[in-house]
């Protein structure tokens, strides 16, 4: 473990060194976060004039969601993007060889080996949306931690299934249009899972579970008492949620070493 991450401060000192050489970047990410940001909640308070709300969740409940949304948007503009969309080019260009002989696991060196700043303006600015809204509803900093272990089991469970869709391509190559399906599924966590008919709320629950990424995290930090304020799937305790996105986040990450160990036997390498 000890050298695996003496390995990743190597990856991330240098990936930043390359990144901070483009410092206008920032500058233009953090304006697109304020804007997309004001163009989000704009959209939700649409639906919140006059009496309307999505089931239980009031404005400052349903901006959280937003808040831990865009939480989710950043990580995955940090970590994910400038790692896994990778995956296809290094099958293209036959580049994988060259990982599959370094000492080191294939799985760690693809999710791990770039990293891109410019999604911190969205972890800001998702981080000052919550704070906001939670000050409204007079959270306490318990409600902000406890939130933290279904958040963190979320993002394993995204950074599971997109690795996935990533060692997918080693049969069909070209899947930036399967990434661009998931990124548009992934949006239905910027609203309270409660502003779904059944059917949806079903699927981004148990199919796609969008709702452990961004609904539970934001229930758990509320203290909602049952899934009925979370995803409308009965009287289950938020304990049963917290597990439930535990257990499904280890079984998604467990499922995409044995999947990239599968797809790996078909991969025929540059040269063959």
């Amino acid at each position: 473990m000890g050298r695996y991450f003496r390995i990743l401060i190597s990856f991330w000192s240098a990936a930043l060194a390359a990144e901070m050489e483009y410092r206008t970047n920032f500058l233009i990410a953090t304006l697109s976060s304020v804007g997309g940001m004001a163009g989000s909640v704009f959209t939700l308070s649409l639906f919140y004039r006059g009496d309307y709300q999505f089931g239980s969740w009031v404005w400052e409940e349903a901006l959280i969601v937003l808040g831990i949304f865009t939480l989710l948007k950043g990580f995955s503009n940090i970590f994910l993007d400038p790692n896994l969309n990778r995956i296809v080019k290094h099958v293209q260009q036959g580049t994988l060889d060259f990982v599959l002989l370094k000492p080191i696991s294939s799985q760690f060196w693809l999710s791990s080996r770039a990293l891109s700043p410019w999604g911190i303006p969205d972890l800001i600015v998702g981080s000052s949306l919550i704070a906001y809204a939670g000050g409204k509803l007079q959270l306490e900093f318990g409600d902000y931690l406890l939130s933290t272990i279904p958040l963190v089991f979320g993002l394993v469970s995204l950074y599971s299934i997109w690795f996935m869709l990533g060692a997918t391509s080693i049969w069909f190559v070209k899947i930036y249009n399967v990434t661009e399906v998931l990124r548009g599924l992934l949006e239905a966590g910027r609203f309270p899972m409660s502003a779904y008919p059944t059917v949806f709320r079903f699927f981004f629950t148990f199919v796609v579970p969008v709702a452990f990424m961004t609904t539970v995290p934001a229930g758990v930090m509320l203290g909602w008492p049952d899934a009925d304020a979370i995803a409308g799937a009965g009287q289950l305790t938020l304990v049963f949620w917290i597990l439930g996105g535990g257990g499904l986040a280890l079984g998604l990450l467990l499922v995409s070493g044995c999947f990239w160990r599968f797809a790996l036997r078909f991969y025929t390498s540059a040269s063959s």
